[in-house]
């Protein structure tokens, strides 16, 4: 990897002692809701940015949410967690993405509805995935925070710019990461997540879901679904016909169930 791409990620602050406390707590299968309460409340930035999380109206919650506990209630440990990893790369990390043609915030918009699309879709198939699922479907676009950053050091922005602007899916985005700085988003975010020491399964997901046929068994069913989620929820748009179809055509290539799909996008279009 390339030696400026290895000190940027070696140079991206760690998690701090609270993200650290929560990732351990949603870890521990001998661990309780209270745990993680008493810990997410002892941070009123992090409890606020948790409960902005929880009340956006792509979950389909009718009442506001209120408190950390009814957030945990609703969502489960492992969506907090997402969303406590969230707010750690929004308050700790530069964002620009305008290589990609983006603002800050419609970078995290295309981030809740990922991760609210996939809540919706898996509470339906296998919340036990949850747990891996949607703090990946949350953070995987992270490395284009870092990408961006060395497409602007390297002067390729209008490069990149024009080459993204042929691209018809993720797997062509990818493609033309690696061409102009030497690796994908997948791979970088993989690293990233790596030296957080977050799980095994959450990184693998992630580095191959563009390419889940080619993962071992027991993390394609993740990347297959990552795969879905990022063929109709991208940096290109949100929810498009067009979109829909790719991620219909890649449901069927890894035999996943496409009714409950179509309603989990149902519930996030109608919001």
């Amino acid at each position: 990897m390339d030696s400026s791409i290895v000190k940027k990620i070696k140079a991206l602050p760690p998690l701090d002692d609270t993200i650290m406390k929560i990732q351990k707590i949603c870890t521990d299968k001998n661990s309780s809701l209270n745990e993680l309460v008493k810990v997410v409340e002892g941070d009123p930035m992090l409890t606020a940015n948790i409960l902005k999380s929880s009340n956006s109206p792509l979950y389909g919650f009718s009442r506001e949410i209120k408190n950390i506990s009814h957030a945990i209630s609703l969502f489960g440990m492992a969506t907090i967690r997402g969303f406590a990893l969230s707010s750690a790369i929004k308050q700790n990390i530069k964002i620009d993405l305008s290589p990609y043609g983006i603002s800050n915030s419609s970078f995290l918009e295309i981030s809740v509805a990922q991760s609210a699309l996939m809540f919706n879709w898996y509470s339906k198939v296998d919340r036990s995935m949850l747990d891996i699922l949607v703090p990946a479907a949350f953070m995987m676009e992270v490395g284009k925070i870092v990408i961006a950053h060395e497409i602007m050091e390297q002067e390729k922005t209008d490069e990149f710019k024009q080459k993204l602007s042929l691209a018809k899916n993720m797997q062509d985005v990818s493609n033309i990461e690696y061409e102009i700085v030497g690796f994908s988003n997948e791979e970088i975010t993989a690293k990233i997540f790596e030296q957080w020491n977050l799980e095994t399964e959450l990184v693998e997901a992630i580095r191959y879901s563009n390419l889940p046929e080619n993962t071992p068994e027991h993390i394609k069913a993740y990347s297959s679904a990552l795969l879905v989620i990022k063929s109709c929820i991208n940096i290109f748009g949100i929810l498009d016909d067009n979109q829909i179809s790719n991620a219909l055509e890649v449901l069927s290539n890894f035999d996943l169930d496409q009714d409950s799909f179509l309603q989990a996008i149902q519930k996030v279009k109608q919001q």
